[in-house]
């Protein structure tokens, strides 16, 4: 019998295509992404990358090795205009630069970018240099994501964290509690924005409320790559209002 004939169509993500290195103990971004990108001609790819359950430096560190093998995952025969490697405090302790190297050296990624990149990008955007700051991490991480945003010149004018480790419970934060911590956050100190840190974290749905209260953009770690990876690949359009004051902004001049 002979084959069925048939014609080739141009890629789904024919405005562009996204990918994105997704954490194992992660249950939030990919959810939290459907909602934030455009759908119209934009494909989005995910891999998933081992990880801990609990979040230290060190089981952050040790994500690097994977790093490759993870990129490797995503689909060899699309032309990725970026990717992203979904973990902020990961990206601030192997740093952004080899995070770039290895995902590059593994896909056919034009572009790389991680959380924590994309919000710095997103304070230079929209002219923030006091940031509060709220986190889920444990002491050591906090830090070394303080230390991080302070080097790129932003003033931690507030923070506040929930000291939890473990990712299962970071997953399930109930949203009231976390725009609870970004009023406090952000209303005890005058504060240009509030960044809500961790792409495991709920955090789109108070973002409006959150920025209501405050009089400030609220940026999360979420809000921020899809925010990034959307203007790196040259989609200017965003989704429907709700999602807070970034997605209206463009890319500063120097990105």
């Amino acid at each position: 019998m002979p084959a069925l004939p048939y014609r080739l169509d141009a890629p789904l993500g024919h405005r562009a295509c996204l990918g994105l290195v997704v954490l194992q103990s992660d249950e939030t971004i990919e959810q939290e992404f459907r909602r934030l990108l455009p759908v119209d001609g934009t494909a989005l790819y995910a891999t998933r990358i081992p990880s801990a359950a609990e979040v230290s430096a060190g089981t952050l560190a040790r994500m690097e090795a994977h790093l490759p093998a993870a990129a490797a995952l995503l689909p060899p025969s699309i032309d990725f205009d970026v990717v992203g490697y979904g973990c902020t405090s990961g990206a601030t302790v192997i740093g952004p630069a080899r995070v770039a190297e290895l995902v590059r050296g593994s896909s056919t990624a034009r572009q790389v970018t991680n959380p924590i990149s994309a919000v710095m990008a997103a304070c230079d955007a929209l002219g923030v240099r006091r940031l509060g700051f709220v986190t889920p991490y444990v002491a050591e991480v906090s830090a070394a994501m303080r230390a991080a945003l302070e080097a790129h010149g932003l003033a931690i004018a507030g923070f506040g964290s929930f000291e939890e480790a473990e990712e299962a419970k970071v997953a399930r934060i109930h949203p009231a509690s976390v725009l609870e911590a970004a009023i406090a956050t952000g209303g005890a100190q005058s504060c240009d924005a509030v960044f809500l840190s961790c792409t495991n974290l709920r955090t789109i749905d108070v973002i409006a409320a959150a920025e209501a209260t405050l009089g400030v953009p609220v940026i999360s770690s979420n809000l921020a790559l899809a925010w990034h990876m959307a203007r790196l690949a040259g989609l200017d359009t965003t989704p429907a209002a709700g999602f807070g004051r970034l997605m209206q902004a463009g890319l500063p001049a120097t990105a």
